[in-house]
């Protein structure tokens, strides 16, 4: 494969930065890449800075590779598996500006989430960013450029991605993961073109069945009762999920902290080193947080996918069943695809149910249950409150 190949859906993106990457190029001393969830952006800063630090051209596949395991010297990163990227981290990260490239053309540090910045941690970045060394080259991600500080957007050069279509990370999924191509066009459209996700539901039965249990507990929210049962249930989901993506990962931490602190697994910690342990426990508990409320983001996704086909089958605005799910690219002006075309049968007898402006009501009241998970608000309780208005609209007196 191609070294860009994997950018699927971003032709504009692709061409600006193999530009500056180029031998002939002259890369900005900072760059945004923006885009929605799932475009590729952190693939994206990655390639980018393997690109920019290798040397010949023939070296950038065995560059990223390094890159990829943050294992080359001219390269750094920044990313955060908690609410907020801490102060602490983004000032360690900056001293390493300074170095010059070793081995490399540039000296490259990616900050990934960077819309996970607090204001005083931006303003450490900012400092770094207005005196940058003349061969050091900062990428941050966020998904737009309204969640930084007006004052970095304003210094770095703004790279915009696009959501792929479904074709695009299908066939993404089969050339590149050998996934059949029936099941590559379904996680694609399930997933709505995020490609990480899509590739987790092609590669993991049990992903696929979870969000199947997800739309098919909030098609059976027919009453009061129902409502709070697959509340609890969808929180229960998001927890196997998270669960699920956690444990691996925080045993091969503890293994590798007991390691390089001298000591076997599972010994006894001398009390010297409980605080640096300690320190870990807390950093993992943290991202099982946030797993959890990213896993409740993810359900509220695909239930806002849902009723946007209710919605859109109320108005009579989705292509014909026998043309949903062909995975091929809709020609101009046609009409849109059910996202869940196998739940087809349950979205045109809800559609039947509600009037448009039901269906609208209750997509909007999705978009508010986000937006009140992003305040931190209890994720059970947010649920709970959704599907109460989900049922109170099935009954036609939605409340806002």
């Amino acid at each position: 494969m191609d070294f860009w190949s994997e950018i699927v859906g971003q032709p504009a993106a692709v061409e600006a930065l193999t530009r500056a990457a180029g031998p002939d190029g002259a890369p900005a001393h900072a760059w945004l890449i923006t885009g929605p969830p799932g475009s590729g952006r952190s693939n994206l800063a990655y390639r980018f800075a393997a690109a920019l630090i290798a040397r010949e051209v023939g070296d950038r596949d065995r560059v990223y590779a390094q890159v990829r395991g943050r294992t080359h010297p001219d390269f750094a990163a920044l990313t955060t598996q908690a609410a907020v990227i801490r102060i602490d981290a983004a000032r360690e990260i900056v001293t390493t500006a300074h170095y010059a490239p070793s081995e490399g053309r540039y000296r490259v540090i990616v900050i990934e989430d960077a819309d996970r910045m607090t204001e005083h941690t931006s303003n450490v970045l900012l400092k770094a960013i207005e005196e940058p060394p003349e061969r050091t080259i900062w990428v941050l991600c966020a998904p737009s450029e309204a969640d930084l500080l007006p004052t970095i957007r304003s210094r770095t050069r703004s790279v915009r991605l696009v959501t792929p279509s479904v074709a695009d990370v299908a066939q993404l999924l089969t050339e590149r993961d050998g996934i059949e191509p029936q099941l590559a066009e379904r996680a694609a459209r399930l997933s709505q073109s995020h490609i990480g996700m899509a590739r987790r539901l092609a590669s993991d039965p049990e992903a696929m069945s979870r969000r199947e249990r997800s739309i098919t507990g909030a098609l059976g929210a027919n009453t009061l009762g129902d409502a709070m049962a697959v509340a609890a249930s969808l929180v229960a989901i998001a927890q196997a999920d998270a669960d699920a993506l956690t444990e691996q990962l925080d045993q091969s931490e503890r293994d590798d902290a007991m390691r390089n602190l001298g000591l076997a697994p599972g010994a006894a910690i001398p009390p010297k080193l409980r605080s640096q342990v300690k320190a870990l426990e807390e950093d993992q508990e943290r991202r099982r947080k946030r797993s959890l409320r990213d896993g409740i983001d993810r359900i509220l996704t695909d239930l806002l996918s849902l009723y946007r086909d209710v919605l859109l089958t109320t108005l009579g605005a989705v292509a014909p069943s026998g043309q949903a799910g062909s995975g091929e690219a809709a020609p101009a002006g046609a009409l849109p695809e059910l996202v869940n075309a196998e739940s087809g049968a349950a979205i045109r007898d809800l559609a039947e149910r509600w009037s448009p402006e039901q269906a609208l009501a209750v997509v909007s009241a999705t978009e508010e249950a986000r937006e009140r998970l992003a305040r931190a608000i209890t994720p059970g309780l947010v649920l709970e409150a959704l599907f109460a208005r989900i049922v109170m609209a099935d009954n036609r007196v939605l409340s806002s």
